[in-house]
């Protein structure tokens, strides 16, 4: 007998930003610690795919990492709360996540690196953040409630199953579903495979030529997203670039989905796919019909892109 669902209250978790801002804000820059580790060390791949992090069926792991003759993976545990790191000569190392300083996790996380004869240097500041503080030196962001971290990773389950249904419909160029911690966000991306205008950069805390590489062709984008600035809630998203003439006013399913100038992407409350009569078929919608949206506008070859099935 198969194991029972868990109710919508379970696998989709209520997850108010007010609620675990500073949690969300303490995690955020952990991942970017861990993130900036495997930038170091792992050969580049287009867009900066090697630099994300993904899902696993206990939190947020680094794909496996080159040392020498040896790989390591350092994974976040979001069931246990503690981070491990595991190398394949057997050994191995763990840290408990906990309310300590971004400060003291840096430093602790590097010891242990250490310990296991996986030295790292790395950039010692955070990226995409306004007036960032160096890892070495945050003793502001020191929050972390184990419930609010395990509801977001358990939204983030979800969204990552989902995502992978939609990223299934797609031939063409697709990027894995991954979490980037920049944003952070968890998110796929199609590209049309003809190239883009040069982005404008501008991103805070980010070398333009890094968001020129990340857009150098054109895309439509979506993910998951805890929330911050205008939308202080968390929120699915989808955007275009170059965002084709007429996007912003396109019909996008459900109808609570809207089109925010300030992002210029089409925003889906978060709430609004949990307390769906289908979740999965709700977010799916939001996804296919701005994917749409932006390939008829921006006239893709969908015929040579899509996955057509008898």
């Amino acid at each position: 007998m198969g194991t029972p669902s868990r109710p919508h209250s379970e696998t989709w978790p209520a997850l108010p930003l007010e609620a675990w801002r500073e949690t969300c804000a303490t995690l955020h820059l952990w991942t970017q610690i861990v993130g900036k580790i495997q930038l170091a060390r792992c050969s580049a791949v287009n867009h900066y795919w090697h630099v994300t992090l993904h899902v696993t069926a206990r939190g947020l792991a680094t794909s496996t990492i080159p040392h020498g003759n040896r790989i390591f993976q350092i994974e976040f545990d979001f069931i246990d709360h503690q981070l491990t790191i595991q190398a394949s000569d057997g050994h191995s190392r763990i840290m408990p996540l906990r309310p300590i300083s971004v400060a003291a996790f840096y430093n602790r996380l590097m010891t242990l690196l250490d310990e296991l004869d996986l030295h790292v240097s790395l950039y010692g500041k955070p990226s995409e953040v306004a007036d960032p503080i160096p890892f070495t030196q945050d003793e502001q962001h020191c929050t972390y409630a184990p419930e609010y971290a395990n509801r977001y990773w358990r939204i983030l389950v979800q969204a990552d199953r989902v995502l992978k249904t939609f990223r299934s419909r797609f031939i063409g160029k697709v990027s894995p579903v991954h979490y980037f911690w920049g944003a952070p966000d968890l998110a796929v991306t199609r590209f049309s495979g003809r190239p883009a205008p040069l982005h404008p950069g501008g991103i805070p805390n980010l070398p333009d030529r890094v968001t020129r590489e990340a857009y150098s062709h054109e895309v439509s984008s979506c993910g998951f997203w805890p929330g911050g600035g205008p939308v202080p809630y968390p929120v699915f998203y989808a955007y275009a670039y170059p965002e084709p003439a007429g996007f912003a006013e396109a019909p996008i399913e459900p109808a609570a989905a809207f089109y925010s100038p300030d992002l210029h992407e089409f925003i889906l409350p978060y709430d609004v796919v949990r307390e769906a009569v289908s979740p999965d078929d709700t977010l799916l919608a939001f996804l296919q019909t701005s994917y749409d949206a932006a390939a008829m506008l921006g006239e893709w070859d969908v015929a040579s892109l899509e996955r057509h099935t008898a």
